[in-house]
């Protein structure tokens, strides 16, 4: 009976310790969530500022590139009133945001954000429609018109910091 209690005590030890690993999981996930809207809400200041200093979209991705090269954001992606990228650091890859925030897309909710339902959209972690790589991303509305700015970080980077 005793080596029953004892088994029990330590299963429900490793319970409770995972509830807390759980717990701290979520609060490192909510500051980084914080962060990344601070960032994407940073991005969209600059971006109005940008075109209105006629800075051309070659000029704002390079600038996009520059930051994620010096810092933990791995993507920035900037669309016009259609869902249609606008400006990124990313080259050679084709994509809009769908406009239907119901539709069967990772990338879908961010559509609140074009329709000015919503000013900030946060995703948790998980695997990216294009190629399964597990991203965070974030996105609030533009400041000059509506538009998604959507900021990513890849899990690497999260890990690693």
């Amino acid at each position: 009976m005793k080596k029953i209690l004892l088994t029990m005590s330590i299963f429900m030890c490793f319970l409770s310790s995972g509830t807390s690993l759980a717990d701290e999981a979520m609060q490192k996930e909510n500051i980084v969530s914080k962060h990344m809207v601070a960032q994407a809400i940073l991005t969209a200041h600059y971006i109005d500022a940008a075109l209105k200093a006629g800075l051309d979209t070659a000029a704002i991705n390079a600038t996009l590139a520059s930051v994620a090269e010096q810092s933990v954001i791995s993507e920035f992606w900037i669309s016009d009133e259609q869902g249609n990228i606008e400006f990124t650091n990313i080259d050679g890859i084709s994509f809009s945001f769908p406009t239907d925030p119901e539709a069967d897309s990772q990338a879908a909710p961010f559509a609140v954000l074009l329709r000015g339902v919503e000013t900030v959209v946060v995703q948790k972690t998980q695997p990216r429609e294009f190629d399964d790589a597990l991203f965070k991303y974030v996105g609030v509305a533009g400041v000059d018109k509506l538009r998604i700015v959507q900021v990513g970080i890849s899990d690497s980077e999260m890990i690693e910091q």
